[in-house]
């Protein structure tokens, strides 16, 4: 009857749901024939019930069903059909948030682990890894699973697969090991595994980088970038040479690779180069020379990872910040990518690591490149994001530009109307305090165009700036009194 929605309804209206669930509890713990029968037909019955549809999800978990499911789990083991029967009903309700929550409160990491070690047929793991994925997708069960041992299964299976080129086998292997990624998402469950760099897991992670199967090299990369989520464990990885191994793998993916391992690699070389103390080492191990050589690549994912991790390798380096910027190529992509409308975050990375070479090299050789390959128009749109931490970090490059080679890039602001925008920006009370004080210090800083100042003229600044003088934070405050001096000075 559950089998199709007018049934299911017919039941759910019945109270149904009900009498089966206070059945199973009744007979949950008998183990002759007649009663397992009825357990699997019960359990059969809510698994139609309940599949693919949330609110019937929800009735059941409600009820309570969750613990006494498990509970079969551990008695019936034995009994195959009933088994799986169970497992399905399972799959069905583990889907929901709120099931996660009440099957963290049972045994069910312990039941399943020991269900998964005595399973020898290909799909009847497949079955467990069904129930095991989704519920591994909450942190307080990823530890209990961690702890029931579920890591060792996964890495017998990866060695027992990887070399096998059986369909069943392969599909197997990514099972595994993208289960074992998964794992690691969880901080305390990555951190036991990780045993201060000396567990047996992370080793064994490390194995799968060099391996010649793309699935073990993209689980490899995507497990070290989950093992770099915090700075003692990426100083360790760093010292204890890691990043040549991914260095290495991205040289066996930099012609016609494989997006989804150039992807997971440079994942983790950005979290590697988030410590300060691991920028320099990177750097002088050449990993800025290891990346550029998928700046010719076409890939969104790869270009924004390729972005994120070079702004993470020059933050307050400031002569690899310089050697960089003075990279036309590198320099004409960027501007390239700063018009990526379609792909948002490479739009928007581009425009980071623009501003970000000009603000940590401080040199006049990278603003002049900039300049000349048209990226003077990109920091001044920058400057209107609706983000707080863009708009600061465009208008401190501008800021540097205008200090440093205002003559050269005097027509690029002029024509990107940035006098306009610091206009709108410092009459404007939502913006934030550090954006109002840089743009003030932007304005002194363009004064000393000739055109630009007949622009900052022309639109009655001293008004906008002399309100700001009583702005309830100080440093604005301060800062509008000596931009007024400088502005009166000039007209």
């Amino acid at each position: 009857l559950c089998f199709t929605d007018e049934g299911r309804n017919a039941v759910d209206h019945a109270g149904g749901a009900h009498i089966v669930v206070d059945h199973l509890r009744s007979l949950c713990s008998k183990t002759d024939p007649a009663s397992e029968k009825l357990l699997t037909v019960f359990c059969g019955m809510l698994m139609n019930y309940s599949n693919e549809n949330d609110t019937l999800q929800s009735q059941l978990i409600n009820m309570g069903v969750i613990p006494t499911l498990v509970k079969l789990l551990g008695i019936h083991c034995q009994n195959a059909a009933l088994m799986e029967m169970c497992l399905v009903a399972f799959g069905n309700l583990a889907e929901l948030e709120s099931s996660k929550e009440q099957f963290a409160y049972t045994n069910v990491a312990e039941e399943l682990v020991k269900l998964f070690k005595k399973q020898i047929e290909h799909d009847k793991k497949e079955m467990i890894f069904e129930v095991l994925a989704p519920l591994a997708e909450n942190d307080v069960i990823k530890l209990q699973l961690v702890e029931a041992g579920l890591v060792e299964c996964l890495l017998e299976i990866v060695q027992n697969t990887v070399d096998s080129d059986k369909e069943e086998d392969i599909a197997e292997l990514k099972t595994s090991s993208d289960l074992m990624v998964l794992l690691l998402l969880g901080d305390e469950s990555m951190q036991k595994l990780f045993e201060g760099g000396k567990g047996s897991v992370f080793q064994r992670v490390l194995s799968w980088i060099p391996s010649n199967s793309h699935q073990l090299q993209l689980a490899g990369a995507l497990a070290i970038a989950n093992f770099a989520r915090n700075d003692g464990n990426c100083i360790h990885m760093v010292d204890n040479g890691i990043v040549q191994k991914l260095m290495d793998l991205l040289d066996r993916h930099v012609e016609n690779g494989n997006v989804t391992v150039q992807h997971a690699a440079l994942s983790a070389l950005r979290n590697l180069a988030i410590p300060v103390v691991n920028k320099a080492k990177m750097l002088s191990a050449g990993v800025a020379e290891a990346v550029l050589k998928f700046l010719r690549s076409e890939m969104p994912p790869v270009q924004f990872k390729l972005l994120g991790t070079l702004r993470m390798l020059i933050d307050a380096q400031a002569e690899a910040a310089e050697q960089l910027g003075k990279n036309v190529k590198l320099v004409e992509r960027l501007v390239e990518w700063c018009e990526a409308k379609d792909h948002a975050g490479v739009m928007g990375e581009s425009n980071r690591l623009l501003s970000a070479l000009i603000r940590h090299s401080k040199s006049k050789d990278v603003i002049r490149t900039i300049v000349q390959s048209g990226g003077i128009k990109h920091l001044v749109t920058m400057a209107t994001s609706e983000h707080v931490i863009m708009q600061n970090e465009a208008l401190v490059a501008l800021a540097l530009i205008a200090a440093l080679e205002l003559g050269t890039a005097e027509k690029d602001l002029e024509n990107a109307q940035l006098v306009q925008i610091l206009h709108r920006l410092l009459s404007d009370d939502r913006s934030a305090p550090e954006i109002k004080y840089n743009s003030m210090v932007l304005i002194c800083a363009l004064i000393g165009s000739e055109p630009l100042q007949k622009e900052v003229q022309s639109m009655a600044f001293l008004e906008v700036v002399s309100k700001l003088r009583s702005h309830e934070n100080k440093t604005v405050a301060q800062q509008a009194s000596l931009t007024e001096q400088r502005l009166a000075v000039e007209s």
